[in-house]
């Protein structure tokens, strides 16, 4: 399992293509050896390419315009492969933050999409939050995406902090989902004056021994370090602590 950044949690430092350079220089400084690309400016394809190549850098996946994922999917993958990244994300489904979200129509939108990514020759990922947890008919709307979706036309980017955020297991989930999570992001959760918080790996309450061991038992590749919010701290500065503590673990 190769770990990584994910870039969401430096989106303030990737703004602009100069900083977003600057940005991947000082990632690979800290140790990572890959990202995923989110929350950034706009770039074309062969400009990430090189800059990935610049800092020894690899792109296994990114989060993606979701109405570009939709309607134009065979060249958003064709684009992907410019960078040698081979899982197109959605950061989420749409409508599902603002209460709109329809799930049929989110099957009958990106299941097509999904078909024609694979085809190219890349893999749709799916990356939870909360909402997903919610069961209707006794399901949950991850296990109807896992349903719907064949698995070489998706994979989980299963959130261990949402997870335990839904009250859920991020171990048993993986576990769950083997075969069909090449990617996790890695998210701690503290708990301050009763509040759940995102926290620097190692230093919250999640149990990452079991999630790492769940990891490696389901086929997990890419293991992405996500600080949505770190409260004032620098954003570098946390992805640094987390990477100390994993690497501690034996990852690299």
């Amino acid at each position: 399992m190769k770990l990584g950044a994910q870039l969401y949690t430096v989106r303030e430092f990737t703004k602009t293509l100069q900083d977003f350079s600057e940005t991947l220089f000082k990632i690979a400084q800290i140790g990572y050896k890959t990202v995923q690309v989110s929350g950034t400016c706009a770039y074309e394809p062969e400009w990430l390419a090189e800059q990935l190549k610049i800092n020894g850098l690899a792109c296994p996946l990114t989060h993606f315009k979701s109405d570009r994922v939709a309607d134009d999917s065979a060249t958003v993958a064709q684009e992907h492969k410019v960078f040698q990244c081979g899982i197109i994300g959605l950061g989420s489904a749409p409508g599902i933050f603002n209460g709109s979200f329809d799930y049929d129509v989110f099957r009958d939108r990106f299941l097509p999409a999904a078909k024609k990514i694979r085809d190219v020759g890349c893999i749709l990922g799916y990356h939870n939050h909360q909402f997903e947890f919610e069961k209707t008919d006794g399901i949950t709307i991850l296990e109807r995406i896992a349903a719907d979706f064949p698995a070489d036309t998706l994979t989980f980017i299963l959130d261990t902090y949402w997870v335990q955020y839904a009250g859920g297991d991020p171990a048993a989930w993986i576990k769950t989902l083997s075969g069909r999570v090449h990617c996790v992001h890695l998210k701690d959760m503290e708990i301050i004056k009763g509040e759940q918080r995102m926290a620097v790996i190692g230093e919250g309450n999640i149990n990452f021994d079991a999630v790492l061991t769940a990891c490696q038992c389901a086929g997990t590749q890419s293991l992405l370090v996500e600080q949505d919010d770190c409260y004032g701290e620098n954003p570098f500065n946390c992805l640094e602590r987390s990477y100390k503590y994993l690497k501690s673990q034996g990852l690299e």
